[in-house]
């Protein structure tokens, strides 16, 4: 989580909302990525997003089932579909998102396989969240 969190403070030194992600496989970083949405003029370019598409060419292929994902934001309905497409092992993230976030659909957005769990670094997450739209709306 400490190396998704590095990704989400690069974006938030871009000017853009600091969720960051990263892909692990068998030990090892195969994937990273923080949000470029407003870089790339894209709506669909969630960390998360940027990070399957990394670890998924890292692999040479589209299934994920070994990889954990670690978010510092839960994943949006969005990224959860992609996500399930992809089949992620697994799903690590920080802060909750109580008004996007993809716990708020059932049934579950999830690959039936994978797990998720939530609240890592939470404190740390939300902070850095809480911080930049402060600092916006200022």
């Amino acid at each position: 989580m400490q190396e998704a969190l590095k990704e989400a403070r690069a974006a938030a030194a871009e000017g853009e909302v600091p969720i960051g992600a990263v892909v692990v496989c068998k030990g090892r970083i195969i994937g990273k990525g923080h949000n470029l949405t407003e870089t790339l003029h894209d709506p669909t370019a969630h960390a998360e997003m940027i990070a399957i598409t990394a670890a998924t060419e890292a692999l040479g292929g589209k299934y994920l089932n070994e990889a954990t994902l670690y978010v510092t934001v839960e994943p949006c309905p969005m990224c959860a579909a992609a996500l399930n497409w992809a089949q992620i092992g697994r799903i690590v993230f920080g802060a909750g998102d109580p008004k996007r976030g993809a716990s708020l659909y059932s049934p579950s957005l999830h690959h039936p396989r994978t797990r998720v769990e939530g609240g890592i670094l939470a404190d740390d997450c939300s902070t850095l969240m809480l911080d930049f739209f402060r600092d916006k709306r200022q």
